[in-house]
């Protein structure tokens, strides 16, 4: 279960930095633990001893690992260390994230911009809680659609001489932008483990098939020579294995023979944009555990 013991996040940041605000006063817990009676009273009595009021609560218990999930959603606590160090004395792996400055996100892309463009979009109308750092692409086909929504954009060039070089230049970007979400918008690189090292569970890449079908390169090319009925959209965390991270969310299309590969290109399109749009918003609300190789998703 990946959830760092004791992980308060908050609106501690770079002053000199966006301050952007969530109006809403509400906090999100998320708990993990092993399952055992009493426990939901126990997280419960915690928030209300310390003058919080639950709003929202929604728990799993697994019946195969014997592991329990939470998420609480409240408001109205003051004392914020003080349900910390309650938190702490119940044996349970927990991360909050109080009220502040909305999450950090960056994008990258590549040469395709229709995932890219969907989440600038959803961004400058507010549908995603995020503050957009910037746009990075190893081509330039998003430039423009990055300034015209007013994001910075960054055009790194990559080759195979390059790659450790590029990645370093993103790495320091990032960093220094203080991002708590990596989105690859259809960013056709595969990072290297080092990268991957310094985001853990926190970049998110969407992945134009049914993972695990056609796991890969050209999964339309290779669905349409196996003529399957379905294709779909897999949004994942990336780890060191390419397309093996914890799913997220996923969509499937009705296709049939009539379809050709451009056919399937347009219809897997829709999908990609609505499917990495729901597992970004479901990360930026803090809605999901990761629990080894798989996810518990609370929607």
């Amino acid at each position: 279960m990946i959830l760092p013991m004791k992980q308060c996040l908050g609106p501690n940041r770079n002053p000199t930095m966006s301050t952007t605000v969530n109006e809403s006063k509400i906090a999100h817990l998320l708990i993990s633990c092993p399952d055992r009676k009493g426990v939901i009273a126990a997280v419960t009595t915690a928030v209300a001893g310390c003058g919080g009021n639950v709003l929202d609560a929604d728990q799993h218990a697994d019946p195969n690992d014997g592991r329990f999930s939470m998420r609480l959603t409240f408001e109205g606590i003051d004392d914020r260390a003080r349900l910390e160090s309650t938190l702490g004395e119940l044996d349970l792996r927990y991360r909050i994230r109080w009220p502040g400055p909305l999450p950090r996100m960056a994008i990258l892309c590549s040469k395709q911009t229709h995932c890219v463009a969907d989440l600038l979009w959803r961004a400058s109308i507010a549908e995603l809680p995020a503050t957009v750092t910037r746009v990075i692409s190893n081509h330039a086909d998003a430039g423009n659609l990055a300034n015209s929504f007013g994001f910075p954009y960054d055009h790194l060039m990559v080759s195979a001489q390059t790659k450790i070089a590029q990645e370093t230049q993103i790495i320091e970007l990032l960093k220094s932008d203080q991002v708590d979400l990596v989105v690859l918008a259809r960013y056709m690189q595969i990072l290297s483990p080092a990268f991957i090292a310094h985001f853990p569970n926190r970049i998110i890449n969407i992945h134009h098939s049914f993972l695990p079908a056609f796991a890969g390169a050209k999964p339309y090319h290779r669905a349409f020579e196996r003529g399957v009925k379905l294709i779909g959209a897999t949004a994942h965390y990336v780890t060191d294995d390419l397309d093996e991270g914890p799913i997220v969310a996923q969509r499937t299309a009705h296709v049939t023979h009539r379809d050709t590969i451009e056919d399937l290109v347009r219809k897997g399109r829709d999908l990609e944009r609505v499917v990495l749009a729901e597992a970004v918003r479901m990360h930026l609300e803090d809605r999901i555990i990761v629990d080894g190789r798989r996810t518990i998703v609370f929607e």
